[in-house]
């Protein structure tokens, strides 16, 4: 098989394992998603989960986030880990979009790339999810999968995002990447994969070298 069929198998065969392809983190509104993936860098999407209710009920725009004092945002957010960073970052954020872009978050990855702590990672996820286009997100499941499925040879996330658009269809790529995420939880872990149960087991490249 072609790398091209690999990965097309694989987006039908986790597509059924996971007909619900939906982001872990909860959010009502683009403003909403852009600070949760912003929080959950070095922490899991549970925790940033319980800390942004609380955040978002205090600063619920980005004028709001833009005018709050960083100390006031450091006490929300404190057990997301790295929490003076990101709440410099989440003001900063909140200035850059109230100044800019009229309050509004933009909708292509070379304008979000220009937010305070916003990478590619998450441009491709706000993309996908708000904005409906095709969307590429390498977090570390992501990358280790696809590494382990041989479809890329590579850990650097934008050399990973380049190669999997040529594979992926483009209208499968970004709930493809949620269903990664779940997969990478439940089976494909880090350092004890389920090979014996996984559903990608006869596409995997690693399990070929195995046998």
């Amino acid at each position: 098989m072609t790398k091209k069929q690999i990965a097309v198998k694989a987006v039908e065969i986790l597509k059924e394992r996971y007909p619900d392809a939906i982001c872990s983190l909860e959010y009502n509104d683009p403003f909403q998603l852009l600070v949760a993936v912003r929080l959950s860098a070095q922490c899991t999407d549970a925790r940033v989960n319980m800390v942004t209710p609380s955040l978002f009920a205090a600063f619920p725009t980005a004028k709001a986030m833009a005018d709050a004092d960083i100390a006031d945002i450091e006490k929300h957010i404190k057990s997301c880990g790295l929490y003076k960073t990101k709440a410099k970052d989440l003001k900063g954020i909140g200035e850059m979009l109230t100044e800019k872009y009229g309050g509004i978050v933009p909708d292509t990855i070379e304008e979000l790339i220009k937010l305070p702590g916003v990478g590619r990672k998450t441009a491709n996820l706000v993309c996908g999810d708000i904005y409906g286009k095709s969307a590429v997100v390498t977090d570390t499941h992501f990358i280790r999968i696809t590494n382990r499925l041989g479809l890329v040879k590579t850990t650097v996330p934008v050399k990973v995002e380049q190669e999997m658009r040529a594979l992926l269809p483009s209208n499968e790529s970004n709930d493809f990447c949620h269903r990664i995420v779940l997969f990478g939880r439940d089976t494909c872990t880090a350092r004890a994969p389920k090979c014996d149960e996984c559903v990608l087991k006869e596409i995997c490249k690693k399990q070929g070298i195995k046998k």
